[in-house]
Formats: structure tokens, C-alpha cells, sequence
């Protein structure tokens, strides 16, 4: 496998809540709904991404089986979440800075001041820091949605630590 910097994912179809939570927990990771195996791969190999399935039929191929393009099967019965701590006990991941949610593109802080005409006035008032995503421009700020998220993602720390 890749080293920890390097990382990236390709999610199967099977796989979408999981990749939401690979991203807030720092990794890109890709997702396309409906995507058959060949093109999964072919996608994967292009981008050196490591594949994520629960698909037992995909680990069959040679260039899985080889070692060509990196995979790692993902019990079906996880949750994501317990999916999540999975592939991060497995791969010997940390927690990193979260991307987008949406894409998984890198986040990089915006000047709250730059974002007065776009950012919702509740969330404005609320803010102090505002960030936006370098692959989608989505704007992104901790309102209660990712107080959850971090409070959830502060329990897993805790259960890889404890």
C-alpha cells in the first residue's frame, strides 16, 4: 500500500456513506453510484487510487490478486462507520484535517470578510472561520452539522486509542 500522505480512494457502489466519512476524516476519497467493476479499476489504476469493495467477485481479478492495483475488501455487513474504523485500523491510518464532504477535494481557509455576500447570514453571525473546497468551491464552516461530525469522529479517535 501507499504511504499515509499519499493515499486516495475508490469507493465501490456499495461503499458512498463510507466515503463521505473517509473525507471527513482527511483522505480523498472517490465515489461514483452505479459504477461497474471494469471501470472501477480502470478508474482506480488511472488515478492510483486504492480500491475499497465489498464486491468478493472484484478481489478475483488478476489485477487485484497482483498486487497492480491496490485494494482492500471491506466487510458488507459494517456500517460506515464501522467500516470506516476498519479501513483505518487496517491501513494504519490517522485522522487528518477533513476535505469536502462533497467531492473530497483539499479545504483552504477564506478570510471571513471575502465571503460576507455568499455564506448564509446565520452562519456568517456564527463563524468566525469559513473554508472552501479547491476542487468544487463549495464554502464550508463548523456550524452544528460538523460539531456532530466532530464529535463523532473524537469517539472513533478515541476507540483506536483506548
Amino acid at each position: 500500500m501507499k504511504q499515509d500522505e499519499q493515499i486516495a480512494f475508490f469507493c465501490d457502489a456499495m461503499l458512498g456513506g463510507l466515503a463521505r466519512w473517509l473525507r471527513a476524516a482527511g483522505y480523498d476519497a472517490a465515489f461514483e453510484y452505479g459504477i461497474d467493476d471494469g471501470e472501477l479499476i480502470r478508474n482506480a489504476e488511472e488515478s492510483g487510487r486504492t480500491i475499497l469493495s465489498c464486491d468478493g467477485p472484484l478481489f478475483d481479478r488478476n489485477i487485484i490478486r497482483n498486487g497492480q492495483v491496490p485494494a482492500l475488501r471491506v466487510p458488507q455487513q459494517l456500517g460506515k462507520f464501522d467500516a470506516l474504523r476498519f479501513v483505518m485500523e487496517k491501513l494504519h491510518l490517522p485522522l487528518r484535517d477533513p476535505r469536502c464532504m462533497a467531492c473530497g477535494g483539499e479545504l483552504r481557509e477564506v478570510p471571513r470578510h471575502c465571503v460576507t455576500d455568499e455564506a448564509p447570514p446565520l452562519a456568517y453571525r456564527g463563524c468566525d472561520k469559513f473554508w472552501r473546497c479547491l476542487r468544487c468551491s463549495k464554502l464550508l464552516w463548523r456550524g452544528t452539522h460538523w460539531q456532530k461530525i466532530s464529535r463523532r469522529l473524537a469517539e472513533f479517535e478515541n476507540r483506536l486509542t483506548g
